[in-house]
C-alpha cells in the first residue's frame, strides 16, 4: 500500500527556468558544470561532476508566504530531463550514497509551518517517511533537504 509521494519540480516549471534564464525572485539563472552530485531537482538524479551541465537558481518550495519559506540555491539540468517518475519510493540513487547526499526530513503542516525534523542518518529513508506520516498526523507533507548544505530537493506528500 502506497503511504507517500515524491514530487520533484515539473518538467514545466524547469522549461519556464531554462527559457527565461530568470527565477522566481528575479535572479539571472547561472549555467555551470557539475562540481557536486546535486541532484537534480526535476530528475531527482544525481550529476556526474566534470560532466553535467547544470543550472543554479534561488527557488522557494512553499505556496504560502510565511517565515518558514526557506527559499535558497538548488540545481536543474542545464538539458531537457524527464522528471523523476518512481514516485511511491525514494530516489534510490541519492538513498544509496548519504556521503554525498546526507538528508533531512522536515515536516510542515497544512499552514506550511514548520513542526517536525528530522535526520535520516542510517535510517531506511522510505521506511522513516511512512513512520513519521504514521506518526505524526500535523505533518501534511515534508521536504527531503540535504542535511549539510541545508538545499530543498523534492518534496514527499501522504498518500
Amino acid at each position: 500500500m502506497t503511504k507517500f509521494k515524491i514530487v520533484p519540480l515539473s518538467k514545466e516549471f524547469a522549461d519556464r527556468i531554462r527559457m527565461s534564464r530568470k527565477d522566481e525572485f528575479g535572479n539571472e539563472v547561472m549555467e555551470q558544470m557539475a562540481t557536486g552530485y546535486g541532484p537534480c531537482r526535476v530528475s531527482l538524479a544525481p550529476f556526474v561532476p566534470g560532466t553535467d551541465r547544470r543550472l543554479v537558481f534561488s527557488h522557494s518550495p512553499f505556496e504560502k508566504q510565511n517565515a518558514y519559506n526557506q527559499n535558497g540555491p538548488i540545481f536543474i539540468h542545464a538539458k531537457e530531463v524527464e522528471p523523476y517518475g518512481d514516485v511511491h519510493r525514494f530516489p534510490p540513487a541519492i538513498k544509496a550514497d548519504p556521503e554525498n547526499f546526507p538528508l533531512t526530513l522536515i515536516g510542515y503542516n497544512q499552514d506550511q509551518r514548520m513542526v517536525f525534523t528530522k535526520l535520516v542518518r542510517d535510517s531506511d529513508v522510505d521506511e522513516l517517511i511512512v513512520r513519521v506520516f504514521e506518526e505524526n498526523p500535523k505533518v501534511e507533507f515534508l521536504h527531503a533537504r540535504n542535511a549539510e548544505a541545508g538545499c530543498f530537493i523534492c518534496k514527499i506528500e501522504r498518500v
